[in-house]
């Protein structure tokens, strides 16, 4: 028997931190989508997530650039040691990100590493924040400066960046390249920042039509939900998957 699984919505508001060792998650803007007038328009923009190194904050301002004869594993190793944001939001949010940057004592030269889950305008609207940063855009790494290395990403193989930090492929929403952040360790569990395989808490009924590829993506959803204790949408508030053990003769 498999357990039952359930989600509920995880309280408190933007700054929301999740203190973890090695790393914590910051959920600096969240994400919404709001239907406007006339003619099926939506308002929105896609959440904006901080993973912070415990190591950085006592590290030496000193920034290296990863090193240049090295492949993509090393790279991503050496770029995560910094903060990494996942996704941007849209260019109408610039001023709202870096506030929140701020508030967490993060300027834009600081983030090592830039994660766009999709290329959708609403995600990665705000890359030119950060020149300085390595940047994997759904399944494309490039270091500063375009230097881009290949590095195998697939569903059966997760790219490591650190102790309990990988990314995944998790298909559908955007087509084939979708990519989510799962990090472990944190004091919730594993929080898996999802992108849009998951639009909001709730969404069972609606994800399809916004969907290249249902039948990838529910693959994808059913594998977050397998793992994650917390999900990070790309379109409402964080919410806890919890699990319950079936009752006998059920």
């Amino acid at each position: 028997m498999s357990a039952l699984v359930r989600t509920e919505p995880l309280p408190g508001e933007p700054p929301l931190l999740v203190s973890g060792d090695p790393y914590s998650v910051v959920v600096l803007l969240q994400g919404y989508a709001e239907p406007e007038g006339v003619d099926d328009a939506v308002r929105a923009d896609g959440s904006v997530t901080l993973v912070l190194p415990q190591a950085w904050g006592l590290a030496s301002s000193t920034r290296e650039s990863p090193p240049e004869g090295g492949g993509a594993k090393t790279a991503l190793e050496e770029v995560a040691r910094g903060p990494i944001l996942v996704d941007t939001g849209g260019p109408w949010a610039r001023e709202a990100l870096l506030v929140a940057l701020a508030g967490q004592g993060v300027a834009p030269g600081d983030v090592t590493l830039v994660v766009g889950t999709h290329g959708h305008s609403d995600h990665i609207g705000n890359l030119g924040l950060f020149p300085g940063a390595a940047l994997l855009v759904s399944h494309d790494f490039c270091l500063p400066g375009g230097r881009y290395l290949p590095h195998g990403l697939g569903e059966e193989r997760p790219l490591q960046l650190g102790p309990g930090l990988e990314v995944w492929a998790t298909p559908g929403h955007g087509g084939q390249r979708d990519v989510s952040v799962v990090v472990a360790g944190t004091a919730l569990g594993t929080v898996v920042v999802a992108g849009d395989v998951f639009e909001r808490n709730g969404d069972e009924d609606s994800w399809q039509a916004l969907s290249e590829d249902p039948v990838a993506q529910e693959r994808s959803r059913k594998r977050v939900l397998a793992t994650a204790d917390v999900v990070v949408p790309g379109h409402g508030a964080p919410f806890r998957v919890v699990r319950e053990a079936p009752q006998p003769g059920n």
